[in-house]
């Protein structure tokens, strides 16, 4: 299987949902220090719902288009169903398989969308490295 499928060329040339968002009420950025990956997420949330969000990225393919397809689903989900999403929800929506070098390029979008959700519930952050050891589990 291609690592640079159609769909991930697809997204990362053509990003859904990026830029940022006026009514935000929580700006959270992440960075992978391991590649140079670096997403900011703007998240509008109500009601422990996450009504609207943009994102800002640069980086690999990989890292953008993840946080393309997790952006199209992010919208209008709770927090509890966003923190509680898993390695393998961002490979299903990828749409190939990850290798453990790639793994935290794919996952950084997600960490940063996780970590925005703990600032704004006041709980403490977790590194990429935790996230990426723990999904992995």
């Amino acid at each position: 299987m291609d690592l640079y499928a159609d769909n991930i060329l697809e997204h990362y040339r053509n990003p859904r949902n990026t830029g940022k968002l006026r009514n935000a009420n929580i700006t959270h950025e992440e960075k992978n220090w391991s590649c140079g990956d670096a997403i900011t997420v703007h998240l509008q949330i109500e009601n422990a719902c996450i009504r609207e969000m943009r994102w800002e990225g640069t980086g690999c393919a990989i890292s953008q288009a993840a946080m393309s397809l997790l952006s199209e689903r992010l919208e209008g989900m709770q927090t509890e169903t966003a923190v509680a999403m898993k390695q393998e929800d961002i490979c299903a929506l990828l749409g190939i398989p990850i290798g453990p070098r790639r793994l935290q390029c794919a996952l950084i979008g997600l960490h940063a969308v996780q970590n925005a959700i703990r600032t704004h519930q006041g709980i403490p952050l977790e590194t990429l490295a935790e996230t990426v050891k723990i999904k992995a589990e």
